[in-house]
């Protein structure tokens, strides 16, 4: 690959492709196999020799799935290659989440050939789309095809930029396979190295963000209420700083890790500290109102927390991320202010504002002390009610989520340890500590995500001396269970506990829900929630897939020793999974 200025005539079209793939710096690239790009294909194992590493997949939504757990973990997208039309829409879902998630994952489709005279029959027919966009078109951030090779540089370069600039997220480019396949017959200049470069980040109007400060340190109960500002890592600090200069208790709405989950201000899952509020700060926050609301689900209303004088301040990318079609973007929140601001460059200058008013203000400091100590104690409180109610079960067979997860910490609290999306339905935050940025992505999302993330998030930690466990329900394994194999195939080293009730319990719980409602038998609710009859062999099957397994594991005096010859496993470079029999819960 020619550093700068023209590609070299010998060779393919789909060689400028493969070019480029290597030019944006892309680490790996995940895929299935498909006969629509097997001239890129070609490429990048013989132009390129396989720089990135082509990691084959055996679907293409486990494909997405990786990149996106890559994402989360380090901030850094994968190239993924799908197959035209039946490749696309096996890898539809994987892209929506990754949307929804802000995740940002370059996809790489092909179709046609578009000329007519080259298909061939039937197949290049089924498999050729008028505009092969439109099935994502809705949740990706952009979609392109070129027209010709000439087109090619500036439509990749471009993408990757929409990719990257934030709020950042999937973007889909499908290449004719005609055009892959012709020869290279003129002169291409490829972008410059520099076009690899991040966008700048978007910066507060400072009037406004001031406008924020001074009614943060005049409020007397604040609250901040973060949601992405840990998707980099200097987030995670940023919002430590600003909840100490503000002595503001701290909700985490937990789509990324981003506060300390031991720190005296950390107010996570406690709507009772919303009360008093009379200031909010949503901080890059779409999901406002579940952490603030009180949620009837048999009549589908809501009540606030917070009284009606509290004041909502937001910083954020306001409506820049908004979807035309997925309504992701929740209620539109009433605010006093709003400032549009990445908060990376946002959060830093609100704290530089808040301690140049409370150097000057003794009543402020004063106040900000006494509220500091008041949230400790709250803060005190809830670990010390959530350690309790972890015994309270102990000994039970199915096993308890709350002894599971705390069976999993006594192994893993000595290590450098990284847990992926799925937190044992949020035990890990009560009772781990969550000391450092890259210990969790944040939270799960729907069921058939989380063991293609899960790999993706040990990919992006492979190699740097850290033990990766994945809290792994069964259900959603049962989606997407080739994933196990990729693990192997591509030794990607991972403890994977399954949280297994045999049933799709949080369904489960919504029946039982309109049962109350209704008056129907609530005994009766578990009727097409079941994953019995036969129970699946987890243990076996990872075993069938390359990987060290134990279980189905129903005493809880048996997890420890089985975790420690896993763990010993994972060590060694072998993925491991331990099948636990848990206790009903959503």
């Amino acid at each position: 690959m020619p550093e700068n200025g023209s590609a070299s005539l010998a060779g393919w079209q789909s060689d400028i492709i493969a070019d480029l793939v290597k030019r944006f710096g892309f680490p790996y690239i995940t895929l299935n196999p498909g006969a629509s790009y097997r001239g890129l294909h070609d490429s990048l194992v013989n132009h390129n020799r396989d720089q990135p590493p082509l990691l084959v997949c055996p679907h293409e939504k486990i494909a997405v799935q990786i990149a996106h757990g890559y994402a989360k973990a380090c901030g850094e997208p994968l190239c993924v290659i799908v197959h035209n039309v039946v490749g696309l829409l096996h890898a539809a879902m994987g892209i929506y989440y990754a949307y929804t998630d802000r995740a940002p994952v370059f996809v790489i489709g092909a179709t046609g050939p578009m000329d007519e005279g080259k298909r061939r029959p039937r197949v290049d027919w089924d498999h050729t789309a008028n505009i092969q966009g439109n099935a994502v078109r809705d949740y990706v951030k952009w979609d392109y095809q070129p027209g010709g090779v000439a087109g090619i540089p500036d439509s990749f370069a471009r993408a990757w930029s929409i990719m990257m600039s934030e709020p950042q997220g999937p973007i889909y480019l499908c290449y004719d396979a005609g055009i892959q396949e012709a020869p290279l017959t003129e002169a291409i200049r490829l972008p410059g190295a520099g076009s690899a470069k991040r966008p700048s980040k978007i910066a507060p109007d400072m009037q406004a963000l001031d406008e924020i400060a001074e009614r943060l340190v005049a409020a007397e109960w604040p609250v901040l209420l973060p949601q992405y500002v840990g998707r980099v890592a200097s987030g995670f600090g940023d919002m430590a700083d600003l909840a100490e200069t503000a002595g503001a208790a701290v909700s985490d709405v937990q789509s990324r890790l981003n506060f300390p989950t031991e720190h005296p201000l950390d107010c996570r899952m406690n709507k009772e500290v919303f009360k008093p509020a009379d200031v909010i700060v949503s901080l890059d926050c779409r999901d406002w109102e579940r952490p603030t609301h009180d949620n009837d689900r048999i009549n589908r209303t809501l009540r606030a927390h917070y009284p009606e004088h509290c004041q909502w301040l937001d910083i954020g990318f306001a409506d820049i991320e908004i979807s035309k079609w997925a309504t992701g973007y929740q209620k539109f929140p009433d605010c006093a202010v709003r400032v549009l601001a990445d908060t990376e460059l946002a959060l830093p200058a609100l704290t530089r504002l808040c301690r140049e008013r409370i150097s000057k203000d003794a009543r402020a400091a004063n106040r900000i002390r006494e509220r500091k100590d008041a949230i400790r104690k709250i803060h005190e409180c809830d670990r010390a009610r959530w350690r309790a109610e972890a015994r309270e079960a102990w000994d039970l067979s199915p096993i308890s989520l709350p002894r599971l997860a705390l069976e999993v910490w006594e192994q893993i609290k000595g290590e450098d340890w990284v847990l992926t999306t799925q937190a044992f339905e949020d035990w890990a935050l009560k009772l781990w500590e969550f000391d450092r940025h890259y210990r969790w992505p944040g939270k799960a999302l729907g069921t058939g995500t989380q063991i293609g993330m899960a790999i993706g998030v040990a990919l992006a930690h492979r190699g740097k001396g850290r033990l990766v466990v994945d809290c792994q329900t069964d259900g959603d394994l049962m989606f997407d269970a080739g994933a196990l194999w990729f693990a192997a195939k591509h030794k990607v080293p991972l403890l994977c506990v399954m949280h297994n009730n045999r049933a799709y319990y949080n369904d489960w719980e919504h029946q039982i829900t309109i049962a109350r409602q209704r008056g129907t038998p609530e005994e009766r609710a578990w009727i097409g929630m079941d994953i019995s009859g036969p129970a699946p062999d987890f243990a076996q099957l990872a075993r069938s897939m390359g990987w060290y397994a134990e279980g189905p594991i129903e005493q809880p005096k048996d997890i420890a020793p089985a975790l420690k010859r896993a763990i010993e496993r994972v060590k060694s470079g072998q993925p491991a999974l331990i099948d636990t029999i848990t206790q009903h819960t959503g």
